[in-house]
């Protein structure tokens, strides 16, 4: 325990956001540097609480506790070997997880909860300052090749624990740069991406093999990657869009979110992008379909590149301040957030229905909807019309960020003949072993949409299974 007292000392303080007039004209993460003695004052907040219920609200099963304590003595060398012990990647879920260990923090019972998140990154941004995160190659080799198909947090967390197990390690990925979506659907104000960057340096220098503009299933044959390998690993993600089935969708002007936001993350890279293949918002009335982050990714994103006028429109109810009934500690609540991006401007509305688009010349230029209320019929929650609330609003971008509905199936699962679920993600056993033998499965193509922290704990599971398969058994860890 850090300090009896802290609890009853400090107040709950996060980094402060830059202002946001500011930050809107450039791509640079919004946080402000965190002063270090204020984080020890924060790291003193963590209670001795008998049981921690941070960890079961973690998926990776991260010892919260104990590197809380270890910043509180000073001790961040064996701070970040504790939170190694665990996680892969704390740079990008320091940056990027919504913290559902927050939400199960005891303290945030009756207080604010420990800025946990806040401690994790700065471990890891102080252990790279002080050169502590260097190559770990293995001892020995096993002469085993593994085939790991996409490059996201789930793929990566995988392809390093398996490296580090001496086998040989080959990640295919079909976009031109590693990262899937930290490289091309998280903007660089959420995380530049030097700190993928660095971090891909080292698991290169561990072993692991990068090929970029490798598409398995449309190019590059499944079922003949499979036979080169002694296992496969499927990380493609849930990368099929939910799309708005509704007339007019056809219009020039209406655009996915994932066809919107790796366009200027590759400008951001120097990558030259032809106007008329570019996707902006500048001076255009903007309306983005979605309340989730991939909403407000592109909210952040519009009002960089110059938008006229944002709206964000959300299908449900708005959520309440405070914690329901429905989402009890230390579940993860339901309540309404305020993102950086929603700080920097636009409007965000809630219970409407996109009913049709309509506009001149094949081009977008209204959105007809109506007002929508939930009520309970027989038990269950049913949306309802509201009459009279029909309304139309012009706009000239449209882009639908209302999540995703499970992996492609076309191509790389088709070829390789994989089974899968009601839900039409991969179906996995207890090992999470495909129902092809030696092709294995983590994430998002597994276990749909979810958090980045779910995806790295998949991932290292799946490595630990894919070793045991190899070797008969492993040594490597894995999460909780």
């Amino acid at each position: 325990m850090p300090k009896p007292s802290g609890f009853l000392e400090f107040g709950r303080e996060t980094p402060a956001r830059r202002p946001a007039t500011q930050r809107v004209h450039d791509w640079l993460e919004v946080y402000e540097q965190f002063p270090p003695d204020h984080l020890r004052d924060q790291a003193a907040r963590c209670m001795d609480c008998g049981i921690p219920f941070c960890h079961q609200g973690c998926p990776l099963g991260n010892i919260i506790p104990d590197w809380n304590d270890l910043v509180y003595r000073d001790k961040w060398r064996e701070a970040i070997d504790r939170l190694h012990a665990t996680n892969n990647f704390p740079e990008f879920t320091g940056r990027l997880c919504p913290a559902p260990c927050e939400a199960a923090c005891v303290l945030g019972i009756n207080q604010d909860p420990v800025t946990i998140k806040q401690i994790e990154l700065t471990i890891i941004e102080h252990a790279y300052e002080a050169g502590w995160i260097e190559p770990e190659p293995p001892a020995v080799r096993t002469g085993k090749r593994v085939a790991v198909i996409g490059s996201g947090p789930a793929g990566l967390a995988a392809a390093q624990q398996l490296a580090r197990a001496g086998h040989s390690v080959v990640v295919y990925e079909r976009d031109d740069r590693i990262g899937g979506l930290l490289r091309y659907g998280i903007p660089d104000f959420k995380m530049e991406k030097q700190f993928l960057d660095r971090r891909l340096e080292q698991m290169a220098a561990e072993g692991v093999e990068f090929r970029t503009s490798m598409h398995v299933g449309a190019g590059v044959d499944a079922g003949a990657l499979a036979s080169e390998h002694d296992a496969v690993l499927l990380a493609g993600g849930a990368t099929a869009a939910r799309d708005l089935d509704v007339p007019g969708r056809e219009l020039a002007g209406v655009h996915f979110a994932m066809e919107y936001l790796p366009l200027q993350n590759r400008r951001n890279a120097g990558d030259e992008i032809p106007e008329p293949a570019f996707i902006s918002a500048a001076g255009k009335r903007v309306i983005i379909l979605g309340g989730g982050d991939t909403g407000a990714d592109c909210l952040g994103t519009a009002l960089r590149q110059g938008a006229a006028e944002v709206l964000q429109y959300e299908l449900l109810p708005r959520p309440p301040d405070d914690r329901p009934a429905d989402t009890p500690w230390p579940t993860w609540p339901n309540i309404y957030r305020v993102s950086s991006a929603h700080e920097e401007g636009g409007v965000r509305d809630y219970s409407i229905l996109t009913k049709h688009l309509s506009g001149e010349d094949g081009a977008l230029q209204r959105l007809h909807a109506v007002r929508v209320e939930f009520v309970r019929e027989d038990g269950r929650q049913v949306m309802r019309e509201v009459p009279g609330s029909e309304f139309a609003v012009e706009v000239d971008l449209l882009l639908l960020a209302m999540g995703f509905v499970g992996p492609e199936r076309t191509g790389m699962l088709e070829q390789l003949g994989v089974r899968l679920t009601e839900r039409g993600t991969v179906w996995a056993d207890e090992r999470k072993m495909t129902s092809v033998p030696g092709v294995f499965t983590a994430g998002d193509m597994t276990r749909g949409q979810s958090l980045i922290v779910w995806a790295i704990a998949e991932g290292r599971r799946a490595a630990r299974h894919i070793d045991a398969y190899l070797m008969g058994e492993s040594a490597l860890p894995a999460p909780l």
